[in-house]
């Protein structure tokens, strides 16, 4: 048996890494080219929260200011977790688990552990999520776009309906990740991303096109710099550069794991951070024109929900045949968004089995598969009980996750290991600056975020276990 085949053992120290700066792994999977990475770590990054989260939080807290607000905290917090992130399943060649037991001792397995559970429970309500937007796109093409989609929604996401297409979509993530990095995830991801990007850019120049399109623009990109350092939008724009690159979950470390020991993972975590920022604000230029052609800007909320699953609908509804066209567009890239966060998401669990467990991938599939299809069943059947695992996970478990793990790199683990792993690849004072913002600005933030996010959080928490 392996020496780290068991979770509760302890691994190698970290005096054994000195080999190019890894471990010594045999039969570890690989990426098999550097696009087939970029593709899957970019799909992990842009799900559903960034085709409309971020695009609603540029036009609701500042426009301009807040996008170079948010551009300020991505380099300051999140390029430097990910590049943390990267450094260490690289390094390790493990899942998090093991790669925190092997870089830091026992004391920060449970630091792994958290990575996992947060993977684990996100993805148990994303994919009820991801399973109305496969309930809308196939309506879309084969029956047309719901005349009432208020009723619509209602209808569809709780109960039988939505239980069935989450355990359609949890099938659909299990059978390309049983297939491996290279033959499953890789493959998915090298077609999905371009594909997502058609559809996205689609859109969007037929959204330039339509009547009334400037005003979209101009409530997306005005720019209000009088209230740019608010409270409110300072923890907002922190908190959407965290959560939108994937950090906090495992999952970037995860699939840095399956990195060749050459490449150069500085110039990764820039082309994944613009990609994903792009991607993210096209998004917002192929909405907001729509909704103010039409005219329904009254109808669309804070709800992310609520925008995606009635208030486009409606428009989509008012546009005749064109409509069907652009939901049929709008749906499809939602449901690629969806699958390769997904994707993502049950690696980190699938990859901590084979690697903990020794068991096969096989079995890792089927085991953390049906058990979070079990726990998503809970939102599947009570929307109120997906919105409270969706606060607990981006409010708490994330920002938890983050904090640590910028402790983790920048304070606990040593300076040598860092410069083996990217040395060659950054410059000194790049490095200095690196540690510097990991040990200081990252948890300062994080902690900003959390003080201001956690209460609501906890006190929603107590309301529901409470109520009858």
């Amino acid at each position: 048996m392996r020496k780290e085949a068991n979770l509760f053992f302890p691994v190698i120290g970290l005096h054994d890494i000195r080999t190019e700066g890894r471990l010594a792994v045999t039969n570890r999977e690989q990426w098999s080219s550097n696009l087939g990475f970029l593709a899957a770590a970019v799909g992990s990054a842009v799900g559903l929260g960034n085709m409309w989260r971020f695009s609603y939080l540029t036009a609701e807290k500042g426009g301009a200011a807040f996008v170079a607000l948010y551009l300020f905290f991505t380099l300051a917090i999140g390029l430097p977790v990910m590049l943390a992130e990267l450094t260490l399943g690289r390094g390790a060649k493990k899942s998090p688990i093991l790669a925190l037991t092997h870089f830091g001792g026992e004391r920060w397995r449970s630091l792994g552990w958290l990575f996992v559970l947060t993977g684990f429970v996100i993805l148990s309500y994303y994919s009820v999520i991801a399973g109305w937007t496969i309930r809308y796109a196939a309506e879309a093409i084969f029956l047309g776009v719901p005349l009432n989609p208020g009723s619509k929604f209602s209808e569809i996401s709780q109960g039988s309906d939505a239980f069935i297409y989450h355990v359609f979509f949890m099938a659909i993530v299990m059978g390309i990740v049983v297939r491996g990095v290279s033959r499953g995830i890789e493959r998915v991801s090298i077609v999905a991303m371009p594909l997502l990007f058609l559809f996205v850019c689609s859109i969007a120049i037929y959204a330039a096109t339509l009547e009334g399109a400037g005003a979209g623009y101009l409530y997306y990109l005005n720019a209000d710099f009088a209230n740019a350092f608010a409270i409110d939008v300072v923890v907002s724009a922190a908190g959407q550069a965290f959560f939108s690159l994937s950090l906090g979950m495992g999952a970037i470390m995860t699939f840095a794991s399956y990195l060749p020991p050459k490449s150069d993972l500085p110039r990764e975590t820039v082309m994944i951070g613009g990609l994903d920022f792009g991607i993210a604000f096209l998004a917002g230029l192929m909405v907001f024109p729509i909704i103010f052609a039409l005219g329904i800007q009254a109808d669309v909320g804070e709800s992310t929900l609520g925008a995606l699953f009635v208030a486009l609908p409606k428009a989509f509804a008012a546009m005749g045949g064109a409509g069907r066209v652009v939901a049929i567009f709008f749906f499809s890239a939602l449901v690629v968004g969806a699958l390769t966060s997904a994707i993502s998401l049950l690696e980190v669990v699938v990859s901590a089995a084979v690697d903990g467990l020794n068991w096969s991938r096989k079995r890792s599939v089927w085991v953390a598969g049906t058990s979070i299809a079990f726990l998503g069943s809970f939102a599947a059947w009570n929307i109120e009980v997906l919105d409270l695992m969706d606060q607990v996970a981006n409010n708490l478990l994330l920002l938890v996750g983050g904090l640590a793990l910028s402790i983790f790199v920048g304070w606990s683990m040593r300076d040598p290991v860092s410069e083996v792993q990217i040395g060659s690849q950054i410059s000194r004072p790049a490095m200095v600056v690196w540690h510097q913002l990991l040990r200081w600005a990252v948890p300062v933030v994080l902690l900003f975020v959390l003080w201001h996010s956690v209460p609501s959080t906890l006190v929603n928490v107590w309301n529901f276990l409470s109520d009858p």
